[in-house]
């Protein structure tokens, strides 16, 4: 027992010090393919340092809401991270504290928080874009719904573990119709939920156009800090959900070993690398959608569930 809680702290490690890389590795690919240099891929980090070493400024017309936001956004994706396999195959302590859909809960609470945070300072720009993230909120969360009811109706359990090894351990499951099409609409969500093309631009700067950014609008300094290095947490571990029960379970340590943990860490990298260079490609084959298409964007995920759980009756 004392290992599989050492084994999650390990766990939160690799999401604290490795989803910044994400972030950056993700920028400079993007920069790549327009032909451009663009920023080293550690520069993530630096923008942290430089953060968390300057001075915060509060709006005295904010609230605690404002003040306890930061960290609500930084906690949630760490305690996710307690129920999912990031690093092992088998459940580790915390794996039965919480369910797919208490996770899914803990994300949109942060981003319920986030909501309250950019209205709290009443700028002009805060609550247009707060609006516009809590549209795209309620959309995604009935399709976050779906999917996991159609999981746990195929793997019999919402725990990520054992979805796991119910759902793609046996090598006919990956192909059919319900995985492929689950897959997909999972994929949708994680272009919304981590404000990528074609539903948002983390790129730009623009206070009208912006959707996920203007969260963070009003922060500075360490506040900044935590805000930014959680979306980037929330973004690594969405990518660990699809690739490591959905899709790819490979490379995670199947001994209970600190050896086997630590060499599971550069396996599951380069599955995130590999599915960073999909997302690359989306956004850079895509534009940004106009606001009322983002509902018919999401409505498509929401049809393919539908349409996945729906095969998956018939195929019984």
């Amino acid at each position: 027992m004392a290992n599989k809680i050492v084994f999650n702290l390990i766990q939160v490690l690799v999401v604290l010090a490795f989803s910044p890389l994400v972030s950056g590795v993700t920028t400079r690919l993007k920069e790549m393919v327009q032909s451009k240099h663009g920023p080293s891929i550690f520069q993530p980090y630096r923008d942290l340092w430089k953060l968390f070493h300057k001075d915060e400024i509060v709006s005295e017309e904010s609230s605690w809401i404002f003040r306890f936001t930061p960290y609500m956004i930084f906690i949630t994706p760490i305690y996710v991270t307690l129920l999912i396999p990031v690093l092992t195959r088998y459940p580790l302590f915390f794996a039965f504290m919480g369910d797919m859909i208490g996770g899914g809960f803990a994300l949109a609470l942060g981003g319920f928080f986030a909501t309250l945070a950019a209205i709290d300072t009443a700028s002009p720009y805060g609550p247009m874009g707060a609006s516009r993230t809590r549209m795209v909120g309620f959309l995604a969360e009935p399709v976050f719904m779906i999917v996991f009811f159609t999981v746990s109706f195929v793997a019999g359990s919402t725990i990520p573990y054992i979805v796991q090894e119910k759902w793609v351990t046996p090598a006919t499951n990956f192909f059919m119709p319900t995985h492929v099409l689950l897959l997909l609409a999972f994929l949708i969500l994680i272009l919304a939920e981590g404000g990528r093309i074609p539903v948002d631009n983390p790129a730009g700067h623009f206070e009208l156009a912006m959707i996920d950014e203007s969260k963070s609008l009003e922060y500075s300094g360490r506040g900044l800090a935590l805000v930014k290095w959680g979306g980037t947490m929330k973004l690594f571990v969405l990518m660990c959900i699809f690739l490591n029960v959905l899709v790819a379970p490979w490379g995670l340590a199947g001994g209970q070993t600190i050896s086997a943990v630590l060499l599971a860490i550069p396996a599951v990298l380069l599955k995130i690398f590999a599915l960073l260079l999909v997302l690359v490609v989306i956004e850079s084959s895509l534009a940004k959608l106009r606001l009322f298409r983002i509902s018919e964007f999401l409505g498509a995920a929401f049809v393919i569930c539908v349409v996945a759980m729906i095969a998956q009756v018939f195929l019984l």
